[in-house]
């Protein structure tokens, strides 16, 4: 399906003013290639790469995460330093090289617009992590690490992610 045929189907699909006026900028990044089933199990391995990384580096530690809020160690924050680093330079290197993906496809980067709901959002989602200790990336690698605790938080941000879906259209632009 074109892009002009999926702005169409959205169109017809949506009451919202703010969702017909921000089509112009719609961008659609999913890939248009179809794959059998088995080519997903890459992705299986990375997160698994992934959640033993996180362990290891006890980036999923409920005391890392409460030091960090407290501001008594450096831990997390270099962590976190140390990926929005790595997305810079990659980011920069994608479109300084035109890389594209591993099936050939261009890598387009889009310009974002800010509304107030991204500080919102953000307040919320950081008192979220404080009285948790759990974020959404390392939410399953805690839970398979033994703290079944977090399941309470998984179960809330599936809930969260509903409301929002419910009351999004008429919450403020």
């Amino acid at each position: 399906m074109e892009i002009a045929e999926k702005k169409q189907t959205i169109i017809k699909e949506t009451n919202s003013d703010f969702e017909v006026r921000s089509l112009d900028s719609l961008c659609i990044n999913e890939s248009e290639l179809k794959h059998p089933w088995y080519h997903n199990i890459k992705y299986f391995f990375v997160g698994l790469l992934f959640g033993i990384i996180l362990v290891k580096a006890e980036i999923i530690s409920w005391f890392r995460i409460q030091e960090m809020f407290r501001f008594q160690s450096f831990h997390m924050y270099g962590v976190i330093g140390s990926a929005v680093v790595v997305g810079i330079i990659s980011v920069w290197a994608i479109k300084k090289f035109n890389v594209k993906t591993i099936y050939g496809e261009p890598i387009e980067f889009h310009p974002k617009q800010f509304n107030m709901g991204q500080i919102f959002g953000g307040l919320l989602f950081g008192f979220g992590w404080a009285l948790t200790g759990a974020c959404p990336g390392p939410l399953f690698a805690q839970i398979g690490a033994g703290s079944t605790v977090v399941i309470i938080a998984l179960i809330s941000a599936i809930a969260g992610t509903w409301f929002y879906g419910l009351v999004r259209n008429i919450l403020p632009h």
